[in-house]
Protein backbone atom coordinates (compact mmCIF):
# COMPACT_ATOMS: atom_id res chain seq x y z
CA UNK A 1 0.00 0.00 0.00
CA UNK A 2 1.33 3.39 -0.99
CA UNK A 3 1.60 5.98 1.80
CA UNK A 4 0.78 8.90 -0.51
CA UNK A 5 -2.47 7.24 -1.46
CA UNK A 6 -3.36 6.86 2.20
CA UNK A 7 -2.74 10.45 3.24
CA UNK A 8 -2.61 13.20 0.67
CA UNK A 9 -0.30 15.95 1.90
CA UNK A 10 -2.28 18.81 0.38
CA UNK A 11 -5.31 17.93 2.53
CA UNK A 12 -3.21 17.89 5.68
CA UNK A 13 -1.66 21.27 4.83
CA UNK A 14 -5.07 22.72 3.94
CA UNK A 15 -6.59 21.58 7.23
CA UNK A 16 -3.66 23.05 9.19
CA UNK A 17 -3.96 26.37 7.35
CA UNK A 18 -7.73 26.55 7.83
CA UNK A 19 -7.38 25.61 11.50
CA UNK A 20 -4.83 28.38 12.00
CA UNK A 21 -7.05 30.92 10.26
CA UNK A 22 -10.05 29.79 12.32
CA UNK A 23 -8.12 30.09 15.58
CA UNK A 24 -6.85 33.54 14.64
CA UNK A 25 -10.38 34.75 13.82
CA UNK A 26 -11.62 33.24 17.07
CA UNK A 27 -8.96 35.06 19.12
CA UNK A 28 -9.78 38.33 17.38
CA UNK A 29 -13.48 37.83 18.15
CA UNK A 30 -12.73 37.15 21.82
CA UNK A 31 -10.48 40.22 22.10
CA UNK A 32 -13.16 42.30 20.38
CA UNK A 33 -15.76 41.06 22.86
CA UNK A 34 -13.42 41.94 25.72
CA UNK A 35 -12.87 45.44 24.29
CA UNK A 36 -16.59 46.04 23.75
CA UNK A 37 -17.32 45.32 27.42
CA UNK A 38 -14.86 47.58 29.28
CA UNK A 39 -16.73 47.50 32.59
CA UNK A 40 -16.68 43.69 32.75
CA UNK A 41 -13.41 41.82 33.17
CA UNK A 42 -14.42 38.50 31.66
CA UNK A 43 -11.74 36.26 33.19
CA UNK A 44 -12.13 37.82 36.63
CA UNK A 45 -15.93 37.53 36.53
CA UNK A 46 -15.89 33.87 35.51
CA UNK A 47 -12.96 32.60 37.57
CA UNK A 48 -13.04 34.62 40.77
CA UNK A 49 -16.70 35.66 41.07
CA UNK A 50 -17.98 32.47 39.39
CA UNK A 51 -20.54 34.34 37.29
CA UNK A 52 -22.48 31.49 35.68
CA UNK A 53 -24.62 33.78 33.51
CA UNK A 54 -21.54 35.34 31.91
CA UNK A 55 -20.01 31.90 31.38
CA UNK A 56 -23.16 30.70 29.60
CA UNK A 57 -23.24 33.87 27.48
CA UNK A 58 -19.56 33.48 26.59
CA UNK A 59 -20.18 29.83 25.70
CA UNK A 60 -22.99 30.89 23.36
CA UNK A 61 -20.70 33.47 21.75
CA UNK A 62 -18.00 30.81 21.32
CA UNK A 63 -20.43 28.41 19.64
CA UNK A 64 -21.78 31.18 17.40
CA UNK A 65 -18.33 32.30 16.27
CA UNK A 66 -17.26 28.70 15.74
CA UNK A 67 -20.29 28.03 13.54
CA UNK A 68 -19.63 31.15 11.49
CA UNK A 69 -15.95 30.24 11.03
CA UNK A 70 -16.80 26.63 10.12
CA UNK A 71 -19.37 27.64 7.53
CA UNK A 72 -17.03 30.24 6.05
CA UNK A 73 -14.24 27.69 5.71
CA UNK A 74 -16.49 24.92 4.43
CA UNK A 75 -18.15 27.18 1.88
Amino acid sequence: MDVTGLIDLKYVVASLVYSSIGLAVFVVAFVLLDLLTPKVQVCKEICEKQNVALAIFLGAVVIGVALIIASAIHG
